[in-house]
C-alpha cells in the first residue's frame, strides 16, 4: 500500500478556492531559498519576503563527469513539495524540520510547491536540469513516480535520468522513503523521525545507483515504476482507502482490514524471469522493439507467448500479485525482510486464492516487523525476479503503479538495473537473493 500522493489534491492556483498557502509561503511566491541565518525553531518572516540565499552561478551535473558518489558542497537542489498529500501537513514539516538542517549543511534550494496531479511530471519535462545538482521531492511515492517519467519522457532522457534524486517522507505511505531509511541502517520509523532521518541522508550527500523497472502494456503504453506494481489486495486497498486519507498512513490499515472482510480473488496468468535462468538466458528471438528509453531485452511482444525459459504459474485465482523493487511498502509495512534487491532483480509476491482470512490477517500484522515471512503460509510465494508477465483473465482489479492507477490489462516488465541515481546512506552491496516460496 504505497499511497497514491501524487492523485491527491493538490494547491489550487491563485484565485482557485482552497486552503490559502500563501501566507505559508511569504506571499504568493512559491519558491523559498534556505538562508545560513536559519536556525531549528525560526518563523517564517513577513509576508512578501521569502528566507533568500542566492545560489552559486553553476551546479555541477552528475551527467557531466562529476564524483557519481556523493553531491558537491555545497550544493543547490530543486525540491518538489505535494502540500496535500497525507495529512497534508507537508509544507510546515518542511519549513520546521527540514530547512533548518539544508541551510546547516549548505544546501540551497528552490521549492516549488505541485498544484495539481502530473504538475511535477510537466515541470521536470521542461526544466533546466544543469542548475540543479539534485531533485529533491517531498510527497508520497506518487509524486517520485512523476518526476521519474517527467525525465524518461524527455528526448534527452539517457541524461534526465542522472540527475540525483532524493524522497523526503510527505505522503502517506513513504514506501522508498523507508526503504532508503532501512537502507541506510536506521531503525524502523515512522513520520517526523523518518522525515528527519531521510533529511540527514540529503545533508549527508552520499548517492546509491537504484534499479528501474520498466513496463508495457496491452495497450501501448509504457511507463517506468521506482517502487512497485500491485494486483489484486493491495491495490484494492489503495484505491479503496482514499476516502481516509486524512487518517495518513493508518488509511491502510483501515483499507485492508474493511478489505479482509470482503476478501476477493482475481483470475490471472502470471509469469516470470528467475535470477538464475536470466543468467543463461539470451536475447529473445523476436526481442520487444522500442523507440526511446532503455531497450528491455528479456521481453518480447505481449501477444506473443513468453520464451520457454521463464517460469510459468497455472491460470488461476490470485488474492494478490506484488513485483516490488525495495523493502518497503509504507513506512511500517516491511514487506521484503530479505533484502535489499540486487542490482537487475525485483522481489516478486503472490497470494493464491484459497487462503484463510485469518493467516492473510496473521501476515498483515506480522508485516510491520518483517516477521511474516516465518510462518511459512504454503498461500505466499516470494522470488526474486528480472523480468514478469501478468495477465487478467476475467477484467477484475486494477493495477497501482507507485500507488498509481493503472487500467486491468495484460502488463510485463523488466528490471534495469542501477539505472538512477538516488540520495541514500551509502554504496554497500545489497545481499544475494534466493528464492523462498
Amino acid at each position: 500500500a504505497e499511497g497514491n500522493d501524487a492523485g491527491a489534491p493538490r494547491a489550487p492556483a491563485p484565485g482557485g478556492e482552497g486552503e490559502p498557502l500563501d501566507a505559508l509561503l511569504g506571499g504568493t511566491d512559491k519558491e523559498l531559498k534556505a538562508g545560513p541565518g536559519v536556525t531549528a525553531g525560526s518563523t517564517p518572516t513577513a509576508p512578501g519576503t521569502p528566507w533568500q540565499r542566492e545560489p552559486q552561478d553553476e551546479a555541477m551535473d552528475p551527467a557531466c563527469g562529476c564524483s557519481r558518489g556523493a553531491l558537491p558542497r555545497p550544493c543547490r537542489v530543486l525540491v518538489l513539495l505535494n502540500p496535500r498529500g497525507g495529512k497534508g501537513k507537508a509544507l510546515q514539516q518542511f519549513q520546521r524540520l527540514v530547512l533548518p538542517l539544508l541551510a546547516e549543511a549548505e544546501v540551497s534550494f528552490k521549492l516549488t510547491v505541485t498544484e495539481r496531479q502530473n504538475h511535477a511530471r510537466e515541470l521536470v519535462r521542461a526544466e533546466e536540469l544543469g542548475r540543479w545538482d539534485a531533485l529533491v521531492i517531498m510527497s508520497g511515492d506518487g509524486l517520485m513516480h512523476e518526476v521519474v517519467n517527467g525525465l524518461m519522457d524527455r528526448p534527452d532522457w539517457e541524461t534526465a535520468i542522472q540527475k540525483p534524486l532524493c524522497s523526503l517522507p510527505g505522503g502517506s505511505g513513504n514506501a522508498l522513503a523507508a526503504s532508503l531509511n532501512h537502507y541506510a541502517g536506521y531503525g524502523q520509523v515512522t513520520n517526523e523521525d523518518l522525515l528527519t532521518n531521510c533529511t540527514r541522508l540529503l545533508c549527508g550527500r552520499l548517492l546509491s545507483p537504484m534499479n528501474l523497472l520498466s513496463l508495457h502494456a496491452a495497450s501501448g503504453i509504457r511507463l517506468f515504476s521506482v517502487l512497485s506494481l500491485a494486483w489484486g489486495l493491495v491495490a484494492d486497498v489503495d484505491v479503496e482507502s482514499e476516502k481516509y486519507r486524512c487518517l495518513g498512513e493508518k488509511r491502510f490499515t483501515v483499507g485492508t482490514f474493511f478489505r479482509l472482510v470482503n476478501l476477493r480473488t482475481y483470475r490471472g496468468q502470471l509469469a516470470y524471469l528467475p535470477t538464475g535462468s536470466a543468467v543463461l538466458s539470451k536475447t529473445p528471438t523476436s526481442p520487444l522493439l522500442l523507440q526511446g528509453g532503455p531497450v528491455d531485452s528479456h521481453l518480447v511482444p505481449l501477444e506473443e507467448p513468453v520464451p520457454s525459459h521463464w517460469t510459468v504459474v497455472p491460470e488461476q485465482d490470485f488474492v494478490l500479485v506484488l513485483a516490488l523493487l525495495h523493502t518497503h511498502m509504507a513506512s511500517k509495512m516491511f514487506t521484503a525482510p530479505m533484502g535489499r534487491c540486487a542490482a537487475g532483480v525485483m522481489h516478486l509476491f503472490y497470494v493464491r486464492a484459497g487462503v484463510p482470512r485469518t493467516m492473510l490477517l496473521r501476515l498483515f500484522l506480522a508485516m510491520e516487523n518483517g516477521t511474516h515471512m516465518e510462518y511459512g503460509c504454503p498461500y505466499l510465494v516470494h522470488v526474486p525476479v528480472v523480468a514478469f508477465r501478468l495477465e487478467c483473465k476475467d477484467g477484475r482489479g486494477v493495477f497501482a503503479v507507485d500507488g498509481e492507477l493503472l487500467i486491468s490489462e495484460a502488463v510485463q516488465g523488466q528490471v534495469q538495473p542501477d539505472y538512477l541515481w538516488m540520495v541514500s546512506g551509502g554504496r554497500e552491496p545489497p545481499p544475494t537473493q534466493k528464492p523462498q516460496q
